[in-house]
Formats: structure tokens, C-alpha cells, sequence
């Protein structure tokens, strides 16, 4: 123990001894530490003049939106700020999107032509035009955007209301997203939105248009936004709507008729498959129509649904009937454009002076062998007489001579004929001592 303790002051000495051997810096650590000063001083003297471009340009997009039409100039030592008049410049879209949207369908007005945007005067009221070209940008804001039809909004306002896309998905909107605005109009190509709308709490989208910040200073121009509307997932599309439809289209594709929904089935039922059918028996026998439909069909639910058919654009073709003194020409929907009786020819204006009870007979036996009608390319551009849209009930089916109920008209007054009357053309009558609806019968060339 003794001679431990008298080696105890040598073991101190050598830990000081090696402390100040280690604070004493190498060579190696001194060089590192004057590389590393270097490299720090020469990133900030290079970062600086990036931050001040930086911090100058959000100062000055900060200032512009806050004011309503700010100019800046930046000299090489200062900047100075001119206050200009403000802007009575919009965007607008000249027509809605045509609905419903599917997720990547592309996007078309509702003429089925690309979205146009043009550039209004809001204080002249009329489109306008400026000598530059502007750049805008399409994006997507919140449906609910802006509130309560509220006309103005900051462009604050407007950035906080753009739709991105989800985490994980597509951008939210896909296609030709910068267009040049030329003469104060400009089409959009195509674009496509990658998502349907239901994960936004408005359940709903708008597009949008705006002009690119910095590419036009000291202007400012308020953004174009289409209507609010639903976007749905892609395998909708099976189940959508046409609008317009076709003729060939199957029924359900109108309005307020579902895929083999009750509708759709009591149609199918009276062999009504396609839109053609549905407007054929409209004309001839709306009543039929509304009959087969049944009481679940309002009549709301119905001026939807006949509103919608009658949009169809009609085929180019001619369908004609024959038979011993007459020759009756008729569009795809059962509308009487030219009639010949007897060598005679009725079009156009012509065909009022026609009786109408007379070739609506003709019409509901064309009705009901259409299939075994003539069929000719070119329809004619005349002026078509409508059938009443009742007369498949108003012929005997066992005898399409006879008639249990025709609607006949005299001028402003309409007059109901009934028991039953057969039509003689040409043939004498002495109604002098018989009563008024047999005097319209005969009239109209009707005798019992």
C-alpha cells in the first residue's frame, strides 16, 4: 500500500500530460476547421443575392394581391410602387361543361366543343380585347367557391380554393393545362379530371381559368369559373345519359328512366327498347305511353323525361307508306312530312289544309307496320304536321277505316265526334236536319 501511494503522483502527472495532448489541435483538424470557415462564408455570399430575389418577389406578389391593381418598378437601388386605376378585365367561359363529367373523359362544352374562354369588360359590359397575348393557367377550384353567387373575390380567396389532388393519386386535373389567350379568346385542348368530386365536402368541382402571375405586370385580370358540377368515377360512364341522345340509344338512357328499373322494364314489356320507339308511340299514342309507364311517373318526372327524348337528333331518312289513292312520307318519329293524295302533293305550309283526322289514320297504320315501310335517305326540310299523339286509340284495329273517337278541329274550335264514323272522301251528305257533331263529322268528310 505504501508503494502504491508513492506512485501516485507520476500517475497524475501523465493525465496531464495527455489532456494537454489532446487540446492541443492537429494539423489535420486545423486545416479542416479553415476549409470548412471558407466553404460557409462563400455559401452565404452566394446565397444572399438568391434570398433577396426571393424575398423581393413574394414582398411584391404579396403587395399585388392585396391592392387592386398595383404597378412595381425596381430600379438598380430601389423600387418604386405606382397605384394604377382598378381592373374592369374578366375571364369567362362562354358555355358550361356538358354534364355529367366522368373521371378521364375529356372535358367538352355543351355543344360537345372545347371549353372557350373569352375576355370581358365589366364596367362596358361586352367583350374586349388587349394588344399582348395572356398565359392562363386551367386548374380546379371548390365547388361551394365563391359564396352566395358573390361576384368579387382577392386572389387570396382564389388560391385558397384550389383543388389539389389527394395524397397518393394523379394530379387532380390532366391535359393542356397553359394556353395563350390571343385577340381576347382562347379554346382549351383537351383536359381530363384524374378524380371524382365526392371527397370535397361541396361534392363538387368547378374549372377554372386565371392569368399567370408575373407574366403580365401591373395587370390584373379576375378568373373565369365554369358552374359547379358533380364529377363521377369512370365506370359510371356505363350507366350516364346522352345528351343528346340517339335514336338507337336504349330507353333507359333518358331521363328518369333507370337500367332495369321498373320503367325500364314495363317499356320492354311493350316492346319500347330503344328511344326511337319511345318517341314514335309519343306521337301517335302519348296516352298509351303514359298508360305503360304507370302512376310512378309524375308528371314532372314525364315533361323531364319526354323533354330529354325529343332532344334526339333525328336520322336523314324517310319512311314511306303506301296505299291506294295516297303515298304518306314520315321522319324517324312518326311526323308526317309530305302526304299525295290522289296526285296531289301536301309539304310544308300545305299540309294544314290537309284533314287532319284523315291522315292520322294514315299515320297509326304506318305506326303499325313500320317495319315493313319503305325506307329512303334524305330528309326532306319541310315543315312537319305533328300528329294529335292519341290516335292508336282512336282506330279500330279490326277495321282502320273506322274510328271509335276522332278529335277533329274547325279553326279555333275543336269538337268531339263519337259512336262511330267512317271516312268517305268525296261522298255526299245531308246534314240539314241532323245535330252539330254530325255536322262536323260530315264536314270533315265523316259519315256514320
Amino acid at each position: 500500500m505504501t508503494k502504491r501511494l508513492a506512485d501516485q503522483p507520476d500517475s497524475d502527472r501523465y493525465m496531464h500530460n495527455e489532456r494537454r495532448r489532446r487540446a492541443r489541435p492537429s494539423l489535420a483538424s486545423a486545416i479542416g476547421e479553415v476549409v470548412k470557415m471558407n466553404f460557409i462564408q462563400n455559401f452565404c455570399t452566394t446565397l444572399e443575392p438568391m434570398l433577396r430575389k426571393v424575398v423581393h418577389q413574394e414582398v411584391e406578389n404579396g403587395l399585388r394581391r392585396r391592392l387592386l391593381l398595383p404597378s412595381y418598378y425596381a430600379t438598380s437601388n430601389s423600387m418604386c410602387m405606382k397605384e394604377l386605376e382598378p381592373s374592369t378585365m374578366q375571364l369567362k367561359f362562354r358555355k358550361n361543361p356538358t354534364l355529367p363529367v366522368f373521371t378521364g373523359t375529356k372535358i367538352l362544352d355543351e355543344d360537345g366543343n372545347p371549353l372557350e374562354i373569352y375576355l370581358f369588360d365589366v364596367i362596358k359590359n361586352q367583350e374586349c380585347t388587349i394588344p399582348c397575348a395572356l398565359k392562363l393557367q386551367i386548374v380546379v377550384v371548390d365547388g361551394d367557391f365563391p359564396l352566395a353567387d358573390n361576384k368579387i373575390w382577392t386572389g387570396d380567396e382564389f388560391e385558397k380554393n384550389i383543388v389539389k389532388e389527394r395524397r397518393g393519386k394523379r394530379p387532380l386535373l390532366a391535359g393542356d393545362l397553359s394556353v395563350t389567350m390571343r385577340d381576347g379568346v382562347v379554346f382549351i385542348g383537351d383536359i381530363e379530371l384524374t378524380d371524382n368530386s365526392s371527397w370535397i365536402r361541396s361534392r363538387k368541382f368547378r374549372i377554372a381559368a386565371r392569368v399567370v402571375q408575373g407574366a403580365t405586370p401591373g395587370l390584373v385580370v379576375r378568373e373565369a369559373m365554369t358552374e359547379a358540377f358533380v364529377v363521377k368515377d369512370h365506370r359510371g360512364e356505363l350507366y350516364k345519359k346522352h345528351h343528346p341522345p340517339m335514336l338507337e340509344d336504349e330507353v333507359w338512357r333518358l331521363e328518369k328512366i333507370g337500367k332495369d328499373g321498373a320503367f325500364h322494364k314495363k317499356l320492354a314489356a311493350n316492346d319500347i327498347k330503344n328511344v326511337q320507339d319511345f318517341l314514335k308511340l309519343s306521337v301517335v299514342s302519348e296516352t298509351k305511353l303514359r298508360k305503360i309507364l304507370g302512376l310512378g311517373m309524375s308528371d314532372k318526372m314525364w315533361d323531364t323525361t319526354i323533354n330529354h327524348a325529343r332532344k334526339c337528333v333525328l336520322q336523314n331518312k324517310l319512311y314511306i307508306s303506301r296505299g291506294p289513292n295516297h303515298t304518306i312520307y314520315l321522319n324517324p318519329v312518326c311526323q308526317v312530312v309530305k302526304v299525295v293524295i290522289n296526285g296531289e302533293s301536301f309539304s310544308g305550309n300545305n299540309l294544314s289544309t290537309v284533314n287532319k283526322a284523315y291522315i292520322q289514320k294514315f299515320v297509326v297504320e304506318a305506326f303499325r307496320n313500320w317495319n315493313s315501310l319503305e325506307v329512303i335517305e334524305g330528309l326532306e326540310n319541310e315543315t312537319l304536321l305533328l300528329t294529335q299523339g292519341d290516335m292508336a286509340d282512336q282506330y279500330s284495329s279490326n277495321n282502320p277505316r273506322s274510328c271509335e273517337l276522332a278529335l277533329v278541329s274547325d279553326q279555333d274550335h275543336v269538337g268531339v265526334v263519337g259512336s262511330s264514323y267512317y271516312y268517305a272522301p268525296g261522298e255526299a251528305y245531308n246534314f240539314s236536319e241532323s245535330s252539330p257533331e254530325d255536322q262536323l263529322a260530315a264536314k270533315y268528310g265523316f259519315i256514320k
